[in-house]
């Protein structure tokens, strides 16, 4: 649905209900920097920090107007850098803008040390294009910035109205010493909200006079929150403050944007009855549609037919019906969603609508009820319980975007009441596809019979799931010259060079998405993962599986672990040498490693080698089977993943007898 719209007309209709269509100014019109108080003053516990927010002041304030309502939003803040890093991070200050803001306010300045103060104006406002997303940004050029520098900025834009839910952040990856929120309201509307992860519960403070409420939070002494720690979920760990407006005083109306109204409403609007003419055009596109018995099959077929004849675009008007949608092959989410309804219905396939967030930005939260959990949709199928994105082109089923699961979801199912179908709403758990999905084997073999000093290598690697869907599609959207050039680059992560004697893919292209592996095979001389001292020989073993993650921690874990995924990795490893060459330390192969959360090993790295003979092979099982892992078990974690790492700088040393 279009969410702009309906926070529009929501909000009007509230204001409506009031009776009441005078013009409101919002209260920081005026709002100024204080030019008495240019202090460089600095408390103590922060001088040696590089970076502070000193002071942040945030407001946002609703207001009724006699054509609509409006919404203003204040940002002051007061920077300390006292580092180049600092510095250079701060030399530009953008000017953020959304798609519906209008900029009223915009100054930035610069106090030194010294007291001097250095005033940004409209000459200090560049461009800078970013030519790969076709966008303009402006931004203000400071400047004149020194260690121990304070930059102050105020924002006053005027933007779209944030009601039936929205998020803010009261951290950041600095410190801030003081935190002033504001959230002001005509007195007649009562906000819901929620505190998490450590925010203040707000105070209301009433303005009887002047028919308006202030919602407020005061904090300070606000903790830094690294966004650099790798695998982890930023924006849930965050402190913030979510709120929506629950009651309208003067309509009466309560438990407004609740996820009962909007499963109601949203099966209203994409189960439209078709006339006709609707129902032959839908019924004379499913006999285009290859049929199955095996109904993930069959879904799978459809969803291939629709994305290869449908051009999804969000930001198209709606067509007059599905006929227009087919015929004009082009549909924005109203009319997609629609589509695949209608051919479920036509094909009697049971589903649920999937209405949910991506929780690396907005986490479900089951109880608090606002449309900003219910960004993002998916279909659901109950039989087989598997899930599909109607929107990504990318994707087949069973995958679809790994952002959308291990996360809550609204599942709007049909129920017959009195003969008619009407939609409810349930809150369920989506699963993500595990390692029996996302499982990759590889299978090397290095034989030195020829050439000791330049073994001949080959790989076979077989990716499956979210590995298979980062490269499986690419054919289909690059020329063959292109897709060369990206399979080479692919290939030099596991020859440790860019030469190689052949290379082959197997199942490429999104005709094989969700239903078969992508496999790559190459092979290539060894030269470089040997070198010569004298009658030994130092083979990089380690290396032949590929560049692998390592996960150092300078400062204390503060994140729980979040990856994206659960994923496996199997490898096999055949060493083929010839007559007269012994290894001299096979003991470093062996390798166990394991992460137990609740006395289940639900990480894992163990490698183990057999010799016979001539020759040596070496298996090695990686494994992540959750995808979130507790604080106190990241030590457990991390000696997990460096494991792989590890193994990837073994050297193995080969003499001759």
């Amino acid at each position: 649905m279009n969410q702009t719209k309906t926070k529009w007309l929501s909000f009007l209709v509230f204001f409506i209900g009031t009776g009441h269509f005078f013009a409101q100014e919002y209260t920081f019109k005026d709002y100024n920097w204080d030019e008495k108080n240019k202090t460089t003053d600095i408390p103590e516990k922060y001088k040696n920090e590089n970076e502070v927010i000193l002071n942040r002041t945030v407001k946002i304030e609703l207001v009724s107007d006699k054509s609509a309502p409006r919404q203003y939003y204040l940002l002051h803040d007061k920077l300390f850098v006292n580092a180049d890093d600092a510095i250079e991070r701060n030399n530009k200050i953008y000017i953020p803008l959304g798609e519906n803001d209008n900029i009223i306010t915009t100054k930035v300045r610069v106090i030194l040390k010294s007291g001097k103060t250095i005033l940004m104006d409209k000459k200090d406002i560049k461009e800078e294009v970013d030519q790969e997303k076709g966008m303009r940004y402006h931004y203000f050029a400071v400047n004149g910035l020194e260690k121990g520098a304070i930059i102050e900025k105020i924002i006053i834009r005027e933007e779209t109205p944030e009601i039936n839910g929205n998020t803010c952040k009261m951290q950041a990856e600095y410190p801030i010493a003081q935190l002033d929120f504001e959230l002001i309201y005509p007195h007649h509307l009562v906000f819901k909200t929620k505190s998490l992860n450590g925010v203040p519960e707000p105070l209301v403070v009433e303005d009887t006079v002047a028919g308006r409420n202030t919602l407020r939070i005061l904090d300070k002494d606000i903790p830094a929150l690294d966004d650099d720690e790798q695998y982890a979920n930023w924006n849930a760990q965050v402190r913030m403050f979510r709120y929506k407006l629950d009651e309208n005083l003067y309509s009466g109306a309560k438990n407004m944007f609740s996820f009962k109204a909007f499963a109601t409403a949203a099966f209203d609007r994409f189960n439209e009855e078709l006339d006709k003419k609707q129902q032959k055009a839908v019924a004379d596109f499913c006999s285009s549609i290859p049929k199955s018995s095996d109904l993930q099959e069959q879904i799978w077929n459809i969803e291939n037919k629709i994305k290869k004849t449908i051009v999804y675009n969000q930001y198209i008007d709606s067509s007059p019906g599905l006929a227009d949608v087919l015929k004009t092959k082009q549909a924005n989410q109203t009319d997609i969603l629609a589509l695949y309804l209608a051919v479920f219905k036509q094909m009697k396939i049971e589903n649920n609508i999937v209405f949910t967030s991506d929780r690396f930005k907005v986490p479900f939260q089951e109880d608090f009820e606002s449309y900003e959990n219910l960004s993002e949709i998916l279909f659901y199928f109950p039989s087989i319980k598997k899930y599909m994105t109607p929107t990504e082109i990318e994707y087949r089923i069973p995958l679809f975007p790994s952002r959308l699961a291990n996360n809550r979801g609204l599942f709007i199912k049909s129920r017959l009441f009195g003969g008619v179908a009407m939609g409810t709403g349930e809150i369920a758990y989506i699963d993500i596809p595990g390692v029996d999905v996302t499982h990759d084997t590889m299978d090397i073999t290095i034989d030195f019979t020829k050439d000791v000093e330049n073994p001949s290598v080959t790989h076979q690697i077989t990716f499956g799931g979210y590995s298979a869907i980062s490269m499986q599609p690419i054919k289909d959207f690059v020329s063959a010259e292109d897709y060369k050039t990206i399979l080479k680059s692919i290939a030099e992560n596991y020859t440790v060079q860019k030469d190689y004697k052949t290379l082959k893919t197997e199942n490429d292209g999104v005709d094989n998405i969700g239903k078969k592996p992508f496999i790559f095979s190459v092979g290539f001389e060894g030269r470089d993962l040997v070198k010569k001292a004298g009658t030994t020989y130092l083979f990089s073993v380690g290396q032949t599986i590929g560049r692998q993650m390592e996960l150092y921690q300078e400062n204390k874990r503060v994140m729980p672990v979040e990856i994206d995924f659960p994923h496996a990795y199997t490898r096999k490893i055949r060493i083929i040498l010839p007559s007269g060459i012994t290894v001299k330390n096979l003991d470093k192969l062996a390798m166990d490693y394991k992460t137990t959360i609740n006395g289940n090993t639900e990480a894992a790295f163990n490698s183990k080698y057999e010799q016979k003979g001539n020759e040596i092979l070496i298996e090695n099982e990686e494994y992540y089977k959750k995808t979130d892992y507790p604080l106190e078990q990241f030590e457990q974690y991390r000696s997990v993943i460096n494991a792989a790492a590890d193994f990837n700088k073994i050297i193995l040393v080969l003499n001759k007898a």
